[in-house]
């Protein structure tokens, strides 16, 4: 008994050890260049969807409230376009968040797990296996948005 709590003890001696040089020896990585890239990122494709909303209203004559949701559907579109000849990735890669964060993120992911799981069949592999990242993201924000709404009923209802 004393010998399995020596062991312990001293394998997590060895990993306190690995993880200070692992952290001696790393790179350093440049965040506040990452933070003004994903910033950069992350508005021009609210800009590029905000080109397609002036497009949808002026061009093809939807209105304000009615224009959102083709031009969500456009932005899914260019992002999993995108991702399947590999260049979403690459924005993603120098990106980082500015790319995940938007819907085109979302849609990346599930096409990205769609595409490597192609091979397995349309059912187990594509069906089965697209919602694995995003299935957290849509637990997540649907309790996020559960909670706002809860807020948002007892400010203007309960008070």
């Amino acid at each position: 008994m004393a010998n399995q709590t020596y062991d312990a003890e001293k394998k997590a001696k060895k990993q306190q050890d690995y993880q200070k040089l692992a952290g001696q020896v790393a790179p350093k990585r440049p965040i506040g260049k990452n933070c003004v890239r994903a910033f950069f990122v992350g508005g021009l494709v609210c800009v590029i969807g905000q080109c397609f909303t002036f497009i949808y209203e002026k061009w093809l004559h939807f209105d304000k409230e009615t224009s959102g949701n083709p031009t969500v559907a456009t932005m899914i579109l260019i992002s999993v376009i995108l991702t399947s000849f590999g260049v979403y990735d690459k924005i993603a890669q120098w990106a980082g968040a500015g790319s995940a964060v938007p819907v085109t993120g979302f849609a990346n992911s599930m096409c990205s797990a769609a595409l490597e799981h192609r091979s397995e069949g349309l059912v187990l592999g594509v069906g089965g296996n697209m919602f694995k990242l995003a299935g957290s993201v849509i637990v997540f924000g649907t309790v996020a948005a559960f909670f706002v709404g809860l807020l948002h009923w007892i400010f203007t209802y309960g008070g």
